[in-house]
């Protein structure tokens, strides 16, 4: 049996160690060819999670476990350049760090160091399974080589075999509690630590740990050497702990490229640092410094007090900028919850996560995800003077943080809250203008450690979710007062009618306040008479649907009194002008005489109607068309007659049925005409549904719609 197109031998005996459960080795040993085929220093390899909801990193070369902590687990909507490669079946390439900053600021911003970037996605029989990240230092050209990008498409189908592979036979490669790290071993010359510098040297590994130190770099930081391997040096010697010298670490490790800074060991000893980075780690040279080059370092020689600059850790900068922005866009309460559920969750490992607020003496629950149905709503009305971990976090502006099961319960026996199948659990305060609003509960599905930094940051991430979250709640609240006020104004039956069938369609825009002054009417001003009146006031916010409550009490008014179309939109016109308002609406009216079957009609401004015949024929009629409402109070408004055989049915709409931003007015109006002409002859409803179809059915509407549909029928 031959081997499929593209294979090699080597590819048919990875896929033999993969099916032997070796699939780790084999990405191991493709990752640490990365420096020599392509020349990046530093990289990582994502999955896709069984969801498809997430990217997890498996496996890095080059780089501290701590410097792509944040990043272990992205949803698949992040804005960062591997979710983008996955998504757009494109490798993204980002060029340097002002590029970083115009493309992906909040990673721009928690990683300030110059580097250059490659995301390949990772395709096996055009099913994703994953992306491949590299970097080089920024003094890389602007552009890739034919020689790297043959290199990443060449190492992104190494990568999506194995993949596809372990997939295949059941048995996917997922990440383990922590990403596995790919070590690269140069092979050439000067490869051990001596042969490249013999004085005061020390090893740092891939976890930024002390690998290596010889006795003269032992001497010059003043312990010894057994008390130096295996910790970070900024751990074990306080005077290496100011931000600003592991700030140039990671410069080092990100950036692959060499730098160096001069720090003061007490109580006078200056030494200068040189960091020298490759894929495998980075060797320090520890030497006594002859002068100090910096300003600020001459102040700290002189005694002077120097400003301290406090740089904050990538992960909790990228968390505190990603959600911050996220949270912008966050509308509603739902809103909320799911960015939280979205953007916070899968970067610290959560399951779950649930808002709770105190209201009316109890635990109300106002938005969750990640549980299963029905669990959380058995928590929900939890009197506040019950002893649980909800009701301490919503009234205690203090966090809570349980690592285990059995903490949690220590604190609060048999109590049913703590039964949600959850392990691990922390209770974020939401305050916000110094006021407890409620809690955010992010939940572990196993026991999960929260370090000093993890701590802090998903505090401070309570601050900005409480700001969202009170901002949303007041847009909710004046959304429902908008929403009734509006279904309190439009009719919520039109009545029935001798020889007339009618059909009517309302959609609310989706931006805004959801609320405008679409509305129409259908009237009976006697026995054989009847009027029907659609408009649209200006604006969508609560005062335009104010108005147009007004404007349809006015028409119905006015029609009573006289039914006559242009008395009704002049005497509504001259109202408007005295109420003061500088809204503006425009306005259809009919008056239809059901004896003889035909309607006087008139326009004020309004979008002219659609005719269907009984022959089949769909045109827009033309009336003559006088001036929006209150731009004239002298305005007049002329009318004409249009017959109403039976079998005629009139389509009268509001513009945002055929008005789009960019869109082509006239072209949309054909379109109407003719979804009419091929539906007119439908029964009414279904005529309505097919008429608003498409408008209906989008995402996004910038207006509101008003559908009034009336046919002549039999008696």
């Amino acid at each position: 049996m031959g081997m499929p197109p593209h294979a090699s031998p080597r590819s048919g005996h990875e896929a033999a160690e993969v099916m032997e459960g070796r699939g780790l080795a084999v990405l191991a040993r493709i990752l640490r060819s990365v420096p020599d085929r392509i020349g990046a220093h530093l990289g990582g390899l994502y999955v896709l999670s069984e969801d498809q909801r997430l990217l997890e990193l498996v496996m890095t070369f080059g780089a501290a476990r701590q410097f792509t902590r944040p990043w272990r687990h992205v949803g698949t909507t992040a804005p960062i350049p591997v979710v983008e490669a996955v998504r757009t079946g494109r490798t993204v390439w980002v060029a340097g760090p002002e590029e970083m900053a115009r493309r992906y600021p909040s990673v721009a911003v928690a990683m300030p160091y110059s580097f250059c970037l490659a995301a390949v996605p990772l395709v096996a029989q055009g099913t994703a399974h994953g992306a491949l990240f590299v970097l080089w230092p920024a003094a890389h050209p602007s552009e890739l080589s034919p020689r790297e990008r043959d290199g990443l498409e060449a190492l992104a189908r190494q990568l999506a075999g194995p993949l596809a592979v372990a997939a295949r036979a059941g048995r996917p490669i997922r990440p383990g509690p922590r990403p596995a790290v790919a070590e690269y071993r140069s092979a050439g010359p000067g490869s051990t630590m001596a042969a490249r510098l013999p004085e005061g040297v020390c090893e740092i590994d891939l976890d930024g740990r002390l690998a290596a130190v010889t006795p003269a770099a032992a001497g010059l930081l003043g312990e010894p050497v057994d008390r130096l391997l295996g910790v970070r040096p900024w751990e074990t010697l306080p005077w290496l702990r100011d931000p600003v010298y592991e700030y140039h670490y990671r410069a080092a490790v990100i950036g692959g490229q060499s730098t160096s800074f001069v720090a003061l060991r007490p109580p006078d000893r200056w030494l200068s640092f040189q960091l020298f980075p490759d894929a495998s780690g980075v060797t320090v040279r520890v030497v006594e410094a002859a002068e100090v080059t910096s300003d600020a370092e001459a102040g700290r020689r002189a005694g002077a007090p120097a400003e301290r600059v406090v740089h904050t850790r990538p992960g909790a900068l990228y968390h505190l900028l990603h959600l911050a922005g996220a949270l912008t866009e966050a509308v509603s309460v739902q809103d909320v919850v799911g960015m939280v559920s979205e953007q916070i969750l899968p970067a610290f490992g959560g399951q779950a996560v649930a808002v709770l607020m105190a209201e009316g003496g109890r635990l109300r629950i106002v938005g969750h995800r990640g549980y299963p149905p029905g669990l959380v709503d058995q928590f929900d009305s939890t009197p506040l003077t019950e002893s649980t971990p909800g009701v301490q976090a919503s009234t205690n502006p203090v966090p809570a943080f349980f690592e285990t099961r059995v903490e949690l319960e220590r604190l609060y026996p048999d109590r049913h809250e703590t039964q949600d199948g959850m392990a691990a659990w922390a209770y974020l305060p939401l305050v916000t203008s110094r006021r407890l609003i409620g809690t955010c509960v992010l939940a572990f599905a196993e026991p999960h450690r929260f370090d000093v930094e993890e701590r802090a940051v998903l505090t401070s991430l309570g601050g900005l979710i409480a700001q969202a979250l009170d901002r949303a709640r007041l847009y909710d609240t004046k959304l429902l007062l908008a929403h009734g006020l509006q279904e309190s104004l439009l009719p919520h039956a039109l009545p029935t009618v001798p020889s007339l069938e009618i059909a009517a369609r309302y959609l609310p825009c989706t931006e805004d306040m959801d609320v405008g002054g679409d509305f129409y009417d259908l009237i009976r001003v006697g026995a054989d008479t009847v009027a029907v009146v659609i408009g649209d006031v200006q604006g969508h916010n609560v005062n335009a649907a104010a108005l147009m409550g007004q404007v349809r009490t006015a028409v119905r008014a006015f029609a009573a009194a006289d039914p006559d179309p242009s008395t009704v939109l002049a005497r509504t016109n001259r109202l408007l002008a005295d109420l003061d308002t500088a809204l503006l609406a425009s306005c259809m009216y009919l008056c239809v005489d059901l004896v003889h079957r035909e309607a006087r009609l008139a326009n004020a401004g309004h979008p002219v109607p659609l005719r269907y015949d009984p022959d089949g024929r769909a045109a827009a009629l033309e009336p003559l068309t006088g001036m929006v409402l209150n731009v004239d109070p002298e305005a007049e408004y002329p009318q004409i007659r249009v017959g109403l055989p039976v079998g005629t049915t009139l389509v009268l709409y509001t513009d945002g049925l055929i008005e789009t931003p960019g869109g082509d007015l006239d072209q949309a109006l054909a379109e109407l005409t003719a979804t009419l002409a091929h539906h007119g002859d439908e029964p009414l409803d279904r005529l309505a549904d097919a008429l608003v179809g498409r408008a209906g059915h989008a995402q996004h509407r910038t207006d509101d719609i008003a559908l009034l549909l009336v046919r002549s029928v039999p008696r």
